[in-house]
């Protein structure tokens, strides 16, 4: 097996102070110094004496081999890799300064002494093909290629052709040729990958997809849908943006019969991943949903895949009806999922493998192995300078990002100013400003349709370039123009983010909202929290609300799964290791009419050059099978 993803370089925490949690006070030999060295934490160290001692003891001769190599799996896992590649870690820990003393002369003799340790015989480490997995993620990746290929050897869905022809012509017209063939390839699988850049109309064709496959289904028996994304504010955006397509595609269908069929369709909520499954109390990694208690639906519709974790995907997989479809909506260029896996990259990369190797001239082949991936191209969202923008950025070209950067002015502004305070204080305070006055006046639509206007993204939540200190920033701000110091907690004006998921409201980690004033019956003025979400707008009293925080700024990866007309991308500098086109791209993607980039050519070219880097097999597995 060749070709295996890399793991990403190095990166070392950075203690709060002596007494930092991180810091192991114990540990000596090989993983006392790794841990000196800031690599491995002390949880990474516990971690791998709980399984030594659960393998039934280390072999003295073996000891640091093995008991590392279970310290680096946890931490890889912990920094979003499923597996370690053996031979790139050596490397790398020969460069750390200082170089710690290794057992082993080389990757190939570290290999020999975890081959013959415990906790490789026993299975809590399985080594295949230079990698290092704990028994759980190997499992998992094992089980997702499995369930994929058993699903691709079923005789492929019952399609009739003259009726899916002339629904297709009907729900996309003339210049939505690319999403025509695109849903033609995915009504004609099991499981299939519909990705693209943001606005190249994925979402228009799943729709088109859904109304499609009920006219297949028929009378009598209406279509069971399942509309799934990772985080409520996702599963909102893709709600809003199905049901719309949707009521495009009914005023297009003039047959009674045909809109009968397709109108349940508006009926399907969209829901987190984690609800579709089936939270179970006793467990969070195991779900009601499961092998032996499968989804009732025909159709799984899952939007933002990029952020579907290994585990997650293995689950979903599980839970499904061999004879349901699969449809997997998402972009690889984005940021991955914040757990360990990058499962959708890597399906459309192998899937893309696949079809070169049958088909040298192109990869759009539909014998793409076990998963067919279909790519729109064509951007119809925002105009043509983001776009081109987001394919340099996602293709890798620095100078080209430079160029767009630099020649437009008003679709893309660049902000060169080392200090980005005197060149954002006059439009976030602007923004702040706006919100904060229809807040002051009750008018909770007004606050939040005006919240979605602008999104000021950053790349980390602490330091002079993080979340926490442009919200203080901007409230700041906000204070000497209005004379409000914003004392309580909950002021009138606060833009919020809801931070985790609560089914008893039915507020979902995403969702966003303002604290608006109200006037009681006897005169006095009140205030609530008016939170957007799924089920629209609900107004809630701020104490009822836990796990929420300021947003006059947010990071890049709470921002993913939504837009807003403009966004002000605040580029950390180039040292910083988030610094990353997947973060580079996401960013500037989640603007629909306007993007505006604070930072230096130097964190530009950085942002490019650098990509998120996932060791795992999954991508090869793909291939092999």
């Amino acid at each position: 097996m060749t070709g295996i993803t890399a793991a990403p370089p190095l990166e070392l925490f950075e203690p709060v102070d002596e007494r930092d949690r991180r810091l192991a006070r114990d540990a000596s030999g090989l993983l006392g110094a790794l841990n000196a060295a800031r690599l491995l934490t002390a949880a990474d160290l516990h971690v791998a004496r709980t399984l030594g001692r659960a393998a039934g003891g280390i072999e003295v001769t073996s000891a640091d081999a093995a008991l590392l190599a279970a310290a680096v799996a946890t931490r890889a896992v912990r920094t979003g890799s499923v597996a370690v590649d053996v031979a790139q870690l050596d490397a790398a820990l020969r460069v750390l300064d200082p170089a710690p003393a290794l057992p082993w002369s080389g990757p190939e003799e570290w290999l020999e002494q975890l081959r013959d340790s415990s906790l490789v015989r026993k299975g809590a480490l399985v080594l295949e093909h230079g990698l290092v997995y704990l028994q759980r993620y190997h499992h998992q990746e094992v089980q997702v290629i499995a369930d994929l290929v058993a699903r691709a050897a079923q005789p492929a869905p019952v399609v009739d052709a003259d009726l899916l022809e002339s629904g297709l012509r009907r729900v996309f017209g003339a210049g939505w040729e690319e999403q025509r063939d695109a849903a033609r390839v995915v009504i004609g699988s099991w499981t299939s990958v519909l990705t693209g850049g943001p606005g190249t109309g994925k979402t228009s064709t799943v729709a088109g997809v859904l109304a499609l496959l009920a006219e297949q289904a028929g009378p009598g028996r209406p279509l069971r849908v399942g509309l799934a994304a990772p985080t409520g504010k996702a599963a909102a955006r893709m709600q809003e943006a199905v049901t719309e397509a949707l009521e495009v595609i009914m005023r297009a269908t003039g047959d009674v019969a045909s809109r009968a069929l397709i109108e349940p369709l508006s009926e399907v909520r969209a829901v987190t991943l984690h609800r579709l499954l089936g939270r179970r109390p006793d467990s969070v990694t195991r779900f009601r949903h499961d092998r032996d208690h499968r989804l009732p639906h025909d159709v799984v519709l899952v939007d933002e895949t990029s952020m579907v974790s290994l585990t997650h995907m293995a689950r979903l997989l599980e839970a499904l009806r061999p004879t349901a479809r699969l449809i997997l909506v998402g972009d690889p260029d984005q940021l991955v999922s914040v757990d360990a896996g990058a499962v959708l990259a890597d399906l459309v990369a192998g899937a893309e493998q696949i079809a070169l190797a049958e088909h040298p001239a192109t990869v759009t082949g539909t014998d793409q192995g076990p998963v067919a991936v279909v790519r729109l191209l064509t951007p119809h969202r925002f105009g043509r300078t983001i776009g081109r923008l987001a394919d340099a950025v996602r293709l890798g070209n620095a100078d080209a990002v430079l160029d767009e950067m630099r020649a437009d002015g008003t679709e893309v502004v660049w902000v060169e100013d080392p200090d980005p305070t005197r060149a954002l204080r006059p439009i976030l305070t602007e923004h702040a400003l706006a919100v904060y006055r229809a807040a002051q006046g009750g008018h909770s639509r007004e606050a939040l349709d005006l919240l979605g206007r602008h999104r000021l993204l950053c790349g980390h939540r602490e330091g002079p370039w993080g979340v926490r200190t442009w919200n203080r920033h901007v409230e700041n701000w906000l204070t000497e123009e209005t004379g409000d110091g914003l004392y309580d907690p909950m002021y009138v004006g606060r833009p919020l983010l809801v931070t985790a998921n609560d089914y008893a409201t039915g507020v979902l980690n995403g969702d966003s909202g303002v604290v608006v004033a109200t006037r009681r019956e006897d005169g006095t003025r009140g205030r609530i929290a008016v939170i957007r979400g799924s089920a629209g707008d609900q107004a809630f009293g701020p104490s009822r609300l836990g796990d929420v925080d300021t947003m006059h700024a947010m990071t890049v990866h709470k921002a993913q799964g939504s837009q807003a007309e403009e966004i002000t991308v605040l580029l950390p500098p180039e040292d910083s290791p988030l610094l990353t086109r997947e973060l580079f791209y996401t960013a500037i993607t989640r603007a629909s009419r306007r993007v505006r980039i604070v930072g230096s050519e130097a964190a530009v070219r950085v942002a490019v050059g650098r990509q998120v880097q996932r060791a795992s097999g999954l991508r090869q597995r793909l291939v092999a099978d």
